[in-house]
């Protein structure tokens, strides 16, 4: 086997959008790169965006908006285009990393050409159905997501719980594929007092902070559930509640919690500086199939509070880094955050142990295993096709 691949990687949604899917696949991208790999990258043009500048690193395809999710689209092109794209140039193995119009079609093309494909599963849709008043729809999704991956040569996803969910489910072939932080950017260092200050928090004060996508399914009304019920366990105790982030429920939101600090989507170092200021970190959704942000938060040496799954149950060891409850428990989670403010002390331990651990948490063991991954599909000789599964 030659010593570099041609990675092709498939997706409906990449950097500059603000997402964990986008941050996952920007950091694998770079990261093969770096080690001398070719990877193409197929997705949808975004707003503005011009033609690619290398055209056989960057194929741009028509985007379509998701309905609720602005700044988020749809991929399409047809698989006819796919086929005189590869028959030119065939990559030695597919990433197929969303499972929509795009994926599909680079599905099909794939296997008609013979090239291997590994897929992702990135969003647990099923789930999401459900947060959106749509479960009559989540059987026809479930089976179409695990007749899509069971196409694969085999299917990664992020966490333990989400391989055992999908494996219930008839998902065959799943492998993990963790992820890594950025434990220099997200880090403690990062902490800024001016900011503190904007946000109306005294050095002694605590600043309860929520980063991420402001949706319905992110469990979203047991923040202002968990963060009234600290108040009143700790009148003495001046809180703030400081979200980071934007969605379809920012408004909302804004009504229902209108002592609440409104940061936006933030990014890079001011975003690593948002997380580094805040004191205890609420995370409440449980439709995850990583959640970033955990790492992210544990990194920059926040106390977080979360349910047992994902990313948290990987990460967090209940009373030494942060506090878990059983997922849709809302008073075990409620009961986490109040144990975590009983005293100074705990929550200075529990920081200082979510740093310690986050900071082991890299990037590079990470695309290491994804290159291996990527190699243990290809045929012996690159560039040889390599049989299909039927």
């Amino acid at each position: 086997m030659s010593t570099f691949l041609h990675v092709t990687l498939v997706t409906e949604t990449y950097a500059p959008e603000i997402n964990g899917v986008a941050n996952t696949l920007g950091r694998l991208c770079e990261g093969l790169r770096q080690r001398g790999h070719k990877v193409e990258l197929v997705r949808p043009r975004q707003n503005g965006e011009a033609a690619p500048a290398v055209p056989e690193e960057l194929m741009l395809c028509r985007g379509w908006p998701i309905p609720g999710y602005p700044g988020l689209q749809w991929g399409q092109t047809s698989m006819h285009k796919l086929l005189r794209r590869w028959q030119r140039r065939r990559p030695d193995v597919l990433y197929i990393a969303t499972e929509g119009p795009l994926g599909l079609a680079a599905l099909r093309a794939a296997r008609r050409l013979g090239i291997a494909v590994i897929s992702g599963f990135h969003t647990n849709f099923p789930q999401y159905t459900q947060q959106y008043g749509m479960g009559f729809i989540t059987r026809l999704l479930t089976h179409y997501l695990r007749w899509f991956h069971n196409r694969s040569r085999f299917t990664l996803v992020p966490s333990v719980s989400q391989k055992l969910e999908l494996e219930r489910r008839g998902f065959e072939r799943i492998e993990l594929l963790s992820r890594g932080v950025d434990s220099q950017l997200f880090n403690p260092s990062r902490r800024s007092q001016a900011l503190r200050a904007s946000w109306g928090v005294g050095d002694d004060e605590i600043a309860v902070l929520h980063v991420g996508r402001l949706a319905a399914e992110k469990n979203l009304s047991l923040l202002k559930t968990c963060f009234e019920a600290l108040q009143h366990s700790y009148p003495q105790q001046r809180l703030r509640l400081v979200i980071v982030g934007d969605g379809p429920q920012r408004n909302a939101l804004e009504q229902q919690l209108p002592n609440a600090v409104f940061c936006g989507s933030q990014r890079g170092e001011v975003l690593a500086s948002h997380y580094a200021s805040g004191d205890l970190f609420l995370f409440p959704s449980l439709t995850e199939t990583f959640g970033n942000v955990v790492l992210e938060a544990l990194a920059s040496g926040l106390a977080v509070v979360a349910y047992d799954e994902a990313a948290a149950g990987q990460h967090i060891r209940h009373g030494h880094n942060g506090a878990l409850a059983m997922p849709g428990d809302a008073e075990a989670f409620i009961d986490a955050a109040r144990w975590l403010l009983e005293d100074s002390e705990t929550l200075r331990r529990v920081r200082l142990n979510a740093r310690q651990h986050a900071s082991r948490q890299g990037w590079n063991l990470i695309i290491d295993q994804f290159e291996r991954q990527l190699r243990e599909v290809c045929p012996q000789e690159v560039g040889l096709p390599v049989k299909s599964l039927s």
